[in-house]
């Protein structure tokens, strides 16, 4: 449905008029005497899309687990459709019509997207053995309607992280829930495919579909939902219109303060040559022979620079970092230059040695030892080069890892608390400080604010700038656009495996990314 016509004027005043078909009311709930939810109360309506923002620790993520059955013990009260409800499991909501995509991917590697989609609930032949023919027709259809190309037949762990939330995303579309849960379902994904799934959601609104819809992305909410709820350290600050709120006043209410945007870091990069890529390629095996993922690349990056990567999901924007870093599966070609001198990169471990880093797109898989303490993280990398006669240097770990936490703000109870107990930005903080801890010539940053909230995306911006001003030659993938232009002194975009234009910050917009970004079938059809 539109946002800006008559019939979303009569489709709001009659929403105006419904019951709500659920409330949740006086919720609190504790972990370990911590309170992460203090008397807080959400309204949702049949057709509506609700957002609920605030920052990473606000308590809307324990929130939507209360209301999908996963957290049980809490205070208050749900009631769906006027009756009042207590989950005892997930089976429970979804029975009642509730279900949820969560931010963290909730997929099994070894199966395939098929039994995924229909993991505890496949199809049977005489209620004894599973009928993959009929899962794969099912999810195959569900995908063709979703406009989701992908083989139902493909292996979970052989799809990218932007793939992967598609099929989260088709999973819960599969249960036909009257009311969805959507905990930051577009951060992995391309501005394309943003624009699908937001068609999709307004599609399932039209159609009486109640949808709670999390994301920090501030843009995104204004022109998608109709109402907002903020939460901020764990209690309800402002429910209201979208309609009648300005980004700064939700911000305002998130963080408790006016956030002036982030400007551009006014540099001047240095003529130095650190870097140099000269058709760079890469080609991944399949099950017939190989295929083609990046052709052609070629780029200079100077000290000091923040080279911008931009482009669609699958372009090649990740495999291009994962080739440079020696990370990357299949054969690769193409010449590397470093200060000059050709380069041979055939592991991380070589990247390493000649001073280069990568913060990977999924922190918590590749990024992270959840269970470690931020000294292991932070000091993993240098654990031999601190050892003496074998020993590790315990000392030495924690002095790298205070200096970590001191410089970037990491803010956290002491260096031994566990990673995975951190906020989404100070996880992020501890990545980009163990690969700091190296001293890199050159940081290879993927998605580096994904799944963060806005003030935590604000001091990463500030720690890029900070960082290309002592000279450390950067190159980042964002699939925010705006956070490109931001951060990036020029921009590479990718199409296709295909770097199809290279951008001065002068020239750069989100309309010039996007008619690069596109495939060529469809820049022709544009030109002509």
């Amino acid at each position: 449905m539109s946002f800006n016509d008559d019939s979303a004027v009569q489709i709001d005043a009659d929403r105006a008029n419904l019951s709500p078909v659920l409330t949740a009311s006086g919720i609190s709930k504790s972990f370990g005497g911590v309170a992460a939810l203090r008397d807080v109360h959400l309204e949702l309506k049949a057709g509506e899309i609700h957002a609920l923002m605030g920052e990473n620790g606000a308590g809307k993520s324990t929130l939507m687990k209360i209301l999908s059955g996963v957290h049980t013990d809490y205070e208050g009260t749900v009631r769906v459709d006027g009756e009042t409800v207590h989950f005892g499991s997930v089976r429970d909501a979804e029975a009642a019509g509730i279900a949820i995509i969560h931010q963290e991917l909730n997929l099994v590697p070894e199966l395939s997207v098929s039994d995924n989609i229909f993991l505890g609930r496949e199809r049977l032949i005489a209620g004894l053995i599973v009928d993959r023919k009929a899962s794969t027709r099912a999810a195959r259809a569900l995908l063709q309607r979703l406009g989701i190309d992908l083989d139902p037949e493909a292996r979970i762990a052989s799809l990218r992280v932007g793939e992967q939330q598609l099929v989260e995303i088709a999973k819960a579309l599969s249960l036909d829930a009257r009311i969805l849960i959507m905990d930051e379902p577009t951060s992995a994904l391309s501005p394309a495919e943003c624009r699908r799934l937001f068609g999709i959601i307004r599609q399932l609104a039209a159609d009486g579909v109640a949808i709670v819809y999390i994301s920090h992305r501030i843009d995104e909410v204004m022109h998608l939902a109709d109402r907002v709820t903020v939460f901020r350290d764990g209690r309800h600050v402002l429910t209201g219109e979208m309609s009648g709120l300005t980004e700064d006043a939700i911000i305002a209410a998130m963080v408790g303060r006016s956030l002036l945007d982030a400007v551009h870091d006014e540099r001047v990069a240095d003529d130095r040559i650190v870097m140099a890529v000269r058709n760079l390629s890469l080609s991944v095996p399949q099950r017939h022979g190989w295929r083609q993922v990046l052709e052609g690349v070629s780029f200079d990056l100077h000290a000091g620079e923040i080279l911008g990567i931009g482009g669609l999901l699958g372009s090649g924007r990740t495999e291009i970092l994962e080739t440079i870093f020696g990370s990357a599966e299949g054969q690769s070609g193409g010449e590397i230059r470093l200060d000059g001198l050709a380069v041979e990169i055939r592991s991380p471990r070589d990247a390493r040695r000649l001073g280069i880093a990568l913060v990977t797109e999924d922190r918590k898989s590749q990024g992270l030892h959840l269970q470690a303490s931020i000294t292991d993280n932070v000091a993993l990398p240098l654990v031999g080069a601190l050892a003496r006669f074998g020993i590790r240097s315990f000392a030495g770990e924690a002095q790298i890892a205070e200096h970590a936490v001191e410089t970037l703000g990491v803010r956290c109870s002491g260096i031994e608390q566990p990673a995975g107990t951190l906020s989404g930005g100070n996880q992020q903080k501890v990545v980009i400080g163990k690969w700091l801890a190296t001293r890199p010539r050159v940081l290879l940053l993927d998605e580096p604010t994904r799944g963060i909230d806005v003030g935590a995306k604000r001091e990463i911006y500030d720690l890029v700038f900070r960082l290309a001003r002592e000279g450390i030659a950067i190159v980042v993938i964002s699939s925010e656009l705006p956070e490109l232009l931001l951060l990036a002194d020029r921009i590479l975009v990718m199409s296709e495996g295909r770097q199809s234009g290279m951008l001065a910050r002068s020239e750069a917009t989100e309309e010039r990314i996007m008619q690069l970004a596109a495939p060529r079938s469809s820049r022709a059809k544009a030109v002509a």
